[in-house]
């Protein structure tokens, strides 16, 4: 039996154990889940650096009790320099992935700490020296190099060993670090010790930004010391729908939050009363289809979109994507993959506040490029514009599509479950595996994680659109998928590829409970 944990006075559950205690700290210290995770977000900004930084992006959604779920966006925009014509002069046809031109968008995630922290009252608000100091101890006496940063290290050294400050930090001794190893940050623990004294607003204004835009114009890149100057994330009303589970809520535009949101609202209308049968996973991935290619097609910055996200999310609209589902065939699947490696937390407090947060610098290392005098690796999102029209095609200030969606749902019985995963294409797929699992087929939260998943699409250097299934699955059903129409294609039992998960749910009584993906090195900490 796979047990969750379980307490009254607190819970964070990340992705490296470091974050997790980290949080919990906070909370012993009477902060709040919010401070929780501003503390858990530096700390495994700098434990899990090729999976998040502050050079990227992070999303919130924040319930407090007796409040409706508030949304904070921290979506980097792209610089003033950044245009198709930008791209074309120096010979791209696509925006380049790794290097200079890669890093074109303003890194937002501390903007998101920021914004978050306003929401705490002054009263309640620990200093910023208490809910760094973890981060910046970790950055400047060192922490143990993780298997999984070392394995993606050397799977990935091709198109990062080049690229300016990256070795210097990173490849100790000029090769990929050992599991184990000791890694000191610092430079990254000193720009932490400075947002410490001076603010997180300083990350955009001053000394921080000039010097970051004078290494990036010098590097090459689109990006300014103005484009940082006056950034700051922004709050938002989330999008949500109501399904037979209860409430669901998820990131706005430009984040995919609204195809988690539609998969498991068409996912309620299939009427599948079994958990890991054919119906389950077949459901699921026919429903995950038709909300891919309503999100492929049209969505972006939400000031570009054609129509708002939440009208997606109308009876109507998904009653028709629900009748196009035949739940005895597997409709083609072409289409294209968004990639992304990604940290997702959360994190609850005994007052009642619970935050889904998710943190990225889009693919591992994001582009790379590393400023040798902060640390910082700039993020790549910016790839993920289209330099043709529509509604993701770059423009100055414009904000990029995101895979980023944290999730959080207020359960029809009172519970409010707070979860996510990273993992691009598969985040979405992850989320309605373990959300319909546990909500919908009562299974431990522990189990609905640990349990085997699949994913819809293509994997890092591959050129299939298979669906994945993890080796542990009933060779009955593997069969019967295939049987239907499905292309197969088996993996290791316990895969990387499958996600980083994690999940909190708070009881109408107080009792909180935690679980945390084996497939990470995190924890779920509650007590």
């Amino acid at each position: 039996m796979l047990h969750s944990a379980l307490g009254f006075r607190g819970g964070v559950t990340a992705p490296h154990r470091a974050a997790a205690l980290a949080g919990r700290d906070v909370l012993m210290a009477g902060g709040d889940a919010i401070q929780a995770m501003v503390a858990a977000a530096a700390t495994i900004a700098v434990t899990y650096p090729h999976m998040n930084g502050l050079g990227g992006d992070a999303f919130w959604l924040i319930k407090r009790k007796g409040e409706a779920p508030v949304a904070i966006s921290g979506s980097g925009r792209a610089a003033a320099l950044a245009t198709p014509g930008w791209y074309a002069e120096r010979g791209h046809a696509a925006i380049p992935t790794r290097g200079s031109h890669a890093a074109l968008i303003v890194p937002g995630a501390v903007a998101s700490w920021q914004k978050a922290l306003e929401l705490v009252p002054a009263t309640k608000r620990l200093p910023l020296k208490t809910l760094l100091a973890e981060a910046i101890h970790y950055a400047r006496d060192g922490m143990a190099v993780t298997g999984n940063q070392a394995e993606t290290t050397r799977g990935k050294l091709a198109g990062l060993k080049d690229q300016t400050g990256f070795a210097e930090i990173y490849l100790p001794g000029g090769a990929p670090p050992l599991a184990g190893m000791k890694m000191q940050q610092q430079a990254l623990g000193a720009l932490l010790d400075a947002l410490a004294e001076d603010g997180l607003e300083s990350f955009y204004n001053g000394d921080i930004a000039a010097t970051h835009g004078r290494f990036l114009k010098s590097e090459g890149s689109p990006l300014r010391q103005e484009d940082f100057t006056g950034f700051a994330a922004t709050r938002e009303t989330p999008l949500t729908v109501t399904t037979s589970a209860g409430r669901l809520y998820n990131m706005v535009p430009p984040t995919q939050g609204v195809a988690s949101l539609m998969i498991l609202a068409l996912f309620d209308r299939l009427g599948v009363t079994e958990a890991e049968g054919f119906d389950h996973l077949h459901g699921l991935i026919e429903a995950t289809k038709q909300a891919f290619r309503l999100r492929n097609r049209d969505l972006g910055d939400p000031d570009a979109m054609a129509e708002p996200a939440q009208d997606w999310l109308t009876a109507s609209r998904l009653d028709a994507l629900a009748a196009g589902i035949d739940m005895s065939r597997a409709q083609e699947w072409p289409d294209p993959e968004r990639k992304g490696d990604t940290i997702w937390m959360g994190a609850m407090d005994a007052e009642g506040t619970s935050v889904s947060f998710i943190q990225s610098v889009f693919w591992e290392f994001g582009s790379g490029l590393t400023c040798p005098t902060t640390g910082i690796v700039f993020e790549n999102r910016g790839a993920g514009f289209s330099l043709t029209p529509g509604p993701n095609q770059l423009a100055p200030g414009k904000r990029p599509f995101h895979t980023l969606n944290p999730a959080l749902a207020e359960l029809a019985d009172g519970r409010v479950m707070a979860y996510g995963t990273m993992g691009g294409d598969g985040q979405p797929q992850t989320q309605a595996a373990l959300f319909t699992r546990y909500a919908h087929f009562g299974q431990g939260l522990q189990q609905a994680i640990t349990a085997p998943r699949w994913l819809l699409g293509k994997t890092w250097g591959d050129a299939s659109t298979t669906l994945k299934l993890e080796g542990r699955f009933d060779p009955a059903l593997v069969a019967a998928l295939a049987g239907a129409g499905h292309v197969v294609e088996r993996v290791a039992d316990f895969s990387d590829m499958m996600g980083h998960a994690g999940a909190l749910v708070r009881h109408p009584d107080g009792l909180i409970e935690g679980a945390s993906d084996p497939r990470s090195d995190g924890a779920a900490v509650v007590f």
